[in-house]
This record gives C-alpha cells, sequence and structure tokens, in this order.
C-alpha cells in the first residue's frame, strides 16, 4: 500500500476552520446570552470615560491625519529592514554587490518620498 501524503495546506485550512468557529461560536454566545435592554444611559456615546461635549463633526487639523499617514507609511517600509539588517552578513556574502543593489532599489523610492514630504514642510507643526 502506498503511503499518501497529507496536502501541504490541511493545517493552515484547519487553523482558519478553528479561527473562524471559535470566532462565529463568541459572536453568537455573546448574541444570545448578552443583555437585550437598552435604556437612554447605555444609549449615550462612551469615550474613555469622558462625557462627550459637542457636536460629533468637530474639524481636525488635516497635519494630523498627513503625520499619521506618513508615519504608518514609513513604520510599513521600516519593517522590511529588519530581516535585512539582522542577516545582513550572510545576504551580503550570498548576493554580494546585486543584492546591494536591489536594497537600493527598495530604500531609493522610500528616500525620494521622505525628501519630497520634508521639501513640502508636512512635518512641521506651526
Amino acid at each position: 500500500m502506498k503511503d499518501s501524503v497529507m496536502n501541504p495546506y490541511f493545517p493552515i485550512g484547519m487553523q482558519l476552520m478553528v479561527a473562524l468557529g471559535f470566532v462565529l461560536t463568541t459572536i453568537i454566545v455573546s448574541w444570545l446570552l448578552g443583555p437585550k435592554v437598552n435604556t437612554k444611559h447605555k444609549l449615550e456615546t462612551f469615550e474613555s470615560g469622558i462625557e462627550s461635549v459637542g457636536n460629533a463633526r468637530m474639524q481636525f487639523s488635516i497635519k494630523y491625519f498627513l503625520v499619521a499617514t506618513l508615519f504608518v507609511l514609513f513604520d510599513v517600509e521600516v519593517i522590511f529592514f529588519y530581516p535585512w539588517a539582522v542577516n545582513f552578513k550572510e545576504f551580503a556574502q550570498t548576493m554580494g554587490m546585486k543584492g546591494f543593489l536591489y536594497m537600493l532599489l527598495f530604500i531609493a523610492p522610500l528616500l525620494i518620498g521622505f525628501f519630497y514630504v520634508i521639501k513640502k514642510g508636512a512635518l512641521d507643526w506651526e
């Protein structure tokens, strides 16, 4: 009899099924067992223990969103640098100058974007 080889994606599928089963089970159980009484106090807006004041459509400075977006953008780029920096010695030995040029190709648009942001004054606070 031939040994059957398990599908290599079987463990991933099982983990996905268990995770989805757990999520669906907790949502359904909390819906069934949770309180159903809606009072005025319960329906009030709650933000970190601070009473809500004013209109919910308060305007924020665009600088706040710009800095947050730039932070996320450059933070994600830095995440890609970590494995490269940790394995730099082995990477430099195996890839040599070709690997270095690939990394420069990766870094160049990031640096161009960073200098563009600085030139436009996006990070200057008034």
